[in-house]
């Protein structure tokens, strides 16, 4: 059984992924903004629920303190919170507000969370965190620019953190991994009903990630889809 964080639990993929890990037998502990959601989540899961803004970084910063006091080190952090930015939310006609609301959301609560919570889990060698990220935060690829600025960038800025958290932690070496995942379409609050994918399917690579074998010559520090890596 291993303990695992996961924002944006009371909703969409994060629920998904702390269903899952429930149901594998994991001491989960959620985490949402919302108190009414995370109420409501965690009856029907089971969990207990921790309540943070992730647009208010100095709460980040103090709450992943409390979690790790409370609870103790994770084996398992999964970041499944953010926001999408406005539709016209171009580079030169986006504010400042609506800038800073989603780079604090998207990246900058991301980089708190993992700079508190995941540096114990590097140093007990044994640790695992998977970032909800985007296919739109790709800087290769189709479809990869225009629109969406604060969003595309903000995820853009993800990949580049996992990429570079598992360069200086040497690439699962040392028992810790750090991944991002491509949900794709999904049907969530931010998705929408129409969405191709339902949550249970965007969150299903987040969930393997969680609890895959890794053996030497497996890779880590990557942005993934479906299981395979997709290049950024």
């Amino acid at each position: 059984m291993a303990l695992a964080f996961v924002t944006g639990a009371s909703r969409g993929l994060g629920y998904e992924v702390a269903k899952a890990l429930k149901a594998r037998g994991d001491e989960v502990i959620g985490i949402s903004r919302d108190s009414q959601r995370a109420e409501a989540a965690s009856s029907e899961l089971g969990v207990a629920f921790e309540l943070m803004d992730c647009q208010q970084i100095d709460q980040v910063r103090s709450v992943s303190g409390e979690l790790l006091s409370k609870y103790g080190t994770p084996e398992i952090l999964v970041l499944a919170h953010g926001v999408m930015s406005e539709k016209m939310a171009k580079t030169l006609r986006t504010n400042d507000q609506e800038w800073a609301r989603v780079l604090d959301i998207n990246l900058n609560s991301v980089f708190t969370l993992v700079n508190s919570i995941a540096a114990p889990m590097a140093e007990a060698r044994n640790g695992r965190v998977i970032i909800f990220s985007a296919c739109l935060g790709r800087m290769s690829g189709p479809g990869n620019a225009g629109g969406l600025a604060p969003y595309r960038i903000s995820k853009a800025g993800v990949n580049a953190l996992v990429r570079n958290l598992a360069h200086e932690t040497n690439h699962g070496a040392r028992g810790f991994l750090v991944d991002a995942i491509c949900p794709n379409h999904s049907r969530t609050d931010m998705g929408g009903v129409d969405a191709p994918r339902s949550a249970a399917e965007g969150a299903a690579t987040a969930i393997w990630l969680a609890t895959r074998s890794f053996n030497p010559g497996d890779q880590t520090g990557l942005l993934w889809e479906d299981q395979e890596v997709v290049p950024w």
